[in-house]
């Protein structure tokens, strides 16, 4: 699909490229080199969208006709937010409280271009069947998965293998909710 303005895409994230490309999206990749970190006294649910925003703003001052799209991804279980993984034993851990739990999945996407700022997101809920220790090791060990919040992508294997339920959009969980992201772009 090609806007009349050229989108710019403020990711990395591999998922996200493949999202937009499948979908039919024009666009090139500047991802913004940011300061993840956020107020310990915010709101779960308002972490992606200030996530979100903070990475487009970074790019505020290279646009001319450009729309940004940035987005950001949170895994929340119970009151504890599970970000990117540090190294082996912090995604074992986190792994490890997702089994036989339901978390959400909270995805935050700010489009922005010189003179318009619109932030919306979307949540899933995700069940994960009871895993056992050489399950969440192999994954680990096999898909590397320290670039992934709560430790796991849903379209790896542990995905495939270990998630029993999602309510909600299964594009969130990998890193953007396509639907309401076209319906957006359409609108901005």
């Amino acid at each position: 699909m090609n806007f009349k303005r050229p989108l710019i895409l403020a990711s990395s994230s591999p998922r996200r490229q493949f999202l937009l490309k499948e979908a039919g999206f024009v666009f090139t990749i500047d991802s913004p080199d940011i300061d993840e970190s956020f107020p310990e006294s915010m709101p779960h649910d308002q972490v992606p969208g200030y996530l979100a925003e903070k990475k487009a703003k970074a790019l505020s001052s290279k646009i001319n006709d450009e729309i940004v799209i940035a987005a950001d991804t949170v895994v929340i279980l119970g009151k504890k937010i599970l970000n990117k993984p540090a190294n082996r034993d912090e995604a074992i851990q986190m792994l490890s409280l997702l089994s036989g739990a339901t978390h959400r999945v909270i995805t935050a996407v700010c489009l922005l271009s010189k003179n318009k700022v619109i932030t919306f997101d979307d949540c899933t809920m995700v069940s994960f069947v009871e895993l056992t220790p050489y399950e969440i090791e192999f994954y680990i060990d096999n898909y590397k998965p320290f670039d992934k919040a709560g430790s796991y992508g849903a379209q790896d294997w542990l995905g495939m293998v270990g998630i029993e339920k999602i309510n909600g959009s299964y594009f969130n969980v990998m890193g953007l909710p396509m639907h309401k992201v076209y319906q957006q772009l359409i609108q901005f």
